[in-house]
């Protein structure tokens, strides 16, 4: 009888353990399969939008505002008046600067045309008659020299024909330094005198033509009207902003990134630039990476450059700026939605074998790009990873494989 009993007791256990067995619970997941692709570094950061030219223009002339041509909101063109200041004492000053250039052009063409001509003309007359008056006294003391040694004349007219001979000698010497003096030195210097007053005249001329034209407001560069300081007939002040253009047909995105992924960008690498409230991105490229990093943030400053075609980005908005530092090739990659938290602090995914049963595997991840994840280590390519249902599954879990979804290459 007892040793029926164990029997029973015995078959009983079996009984109960067979069916503990059959009931333990089989858990629906989703997986995905992991796979050798390329996948991007990317470096993201929130910006702000600078456009990519601008211009405060402030007056070099401190007057009142005679007219405006443009207002807030136009379009303008590099050298397009945009607005006037009274100029009306200074076009005064430039029509008498004016007079004061064309007197002194015309003083030149009378020096030069005229007057040194006359001037050397009288002084060739007045040399050609002193050397005449020099070669007669000379005759008139060689003659009165002659006689006086013969004896036929007094010793007092040699002497007074002499003292002639002298003084016409000197004469004639001074009549040819000074003919001299015109045709070289005397010339030039009248001439290089009246070239002076000419440019001194041109000087101030062109001095009044410059404050005159800085009564004329113009735009530095092509753009729209940002800013318009004040109205028509109050003063602008030289050296304060009346106006300011942007040239907005491309912005700058400037962010600031941490010091760790500074040093994977390049100028030149391709970016995006999204607005706040948009999914769709505008391309662009990086044109600046700041050699400095900032003190107070520690962090370091790079710009975006992207094309703006009907000025849908507006300066000054916030915008999300994400750029391609770098594609790794043939790198093992799974889905973002598979990383679940390991026990010891690390990062784990839930790998589903060919029996169906789901086994924790440590792994380390490198870069992310969008919902795929770099595994570094711990998984290979072709291996199942739980995409959902992982979180709270136990490690040798009964799993059944729902809704199993392959991803496609990305080209």
């Amino acid at each position: 009888m007892r040793g029926l009993a164990a029997i029973l007791l015995l078959l009983a256990a079996g009984c109960a353990k067979k069916e503990e067995h059959e009931a333990e619970p089989v858990v629906p997941v989703q997986v995905v399969a992991a796979r050798a692709d390329a996948i991007r570094r990317m470096v993201e950061a929130d910006g702000i939008l600078y456009a990519v030219n601008q211009a405060s223009i402030t007056p070099k002339i401190s007057a009142p505002v005679r007219v405006f041509y443009v207002n807030r909101g136009d379009h303008v063109r590099q050298g397009q008046l945009l607005a006037l200041l009274e100029n009306s004492d200074l076009a005064a000053g430039a029509q008498e600067s004016k007079g004061q250039f064309d007197q002194a052009e015309a003083n030149y063409r009378s020096i030069t045309a005229a007057t040194v001509p006359e001037e050397v003309i009288k002084a060739q007359t007045d040399e050609r008659a002193d050397k005449e008056a020099l070669e007669a006294a000379q005759k008139v003391y060689e003659s009165r020299q002659k006689l006086y040694k013969d004896g036929a004349l007094a010793r007092k007219l040699v002497d007074d024909a002499q003292v002639a001979y002298a003084q016409a000698r000197s004469q004639y010497e001074a009549a040819r330094q000074h003919l001299e003096a015109l045709q070289s030195v005397g010339k030039q210097e009248q001439i290089k005198t009246a070239e002076a007053q000419v440019e001194t005249a041109k000087a101030h001329y062109q001095g009044a033509e410059a404050q005159l034209a800085y009564s004329e407001i113009r735009s530095p560069i092509s753009g729209v009207i940002a800013e318009r300081g004040i109205y028509t007939g109050e003063m602008a002040p030289a050296g304060a902003p009346l106006l300011t253009v942007m040239d907005v047909s491309k912005v700058v995105a400037r962010a600031n990134i941490p010091q760790s992924q500074a040093g994977y960008l390049r100028v030149g690498d391709p970016a995006t630039v999204t607005a706040s409230g948009s999914t769709e991105g505008a391309p662009g490229k990086l044109i600046v990476v700041s050699p400095a990093v900032d003190p107070n943030s520690t962090t370091v400053q790079v710009w975006v450059e992207t094309a703006n075609p009907g000025e849908r980005l507006k300066p000054g908005t916030t915008v999300h700026v994400s750029i391609v530092a770098a594609t790794i090739k043939d790198a093992v990659v799974a889905p973002a939605a598979a990383l679940l938290p390991a026990a010891d602090g690390g990062t784990q995914v839930m790998v589903v074998g060919p029996d169906a049963v789901a086994h924790a595997r440590k792994i380390e991840t490198g870069v992310r790009d969008g919902d795929l994840v770099e595994v570094v280590k711990g998984l290979k390519p072709g291996e199942q990873v739980v995409t959902v249902g992982g979180l709270g599954l136990q490690e040798g879990a009964k799993v059944r494989v729902e809704g199993a979804r392959v991803e496609k290459e990305r080209s």
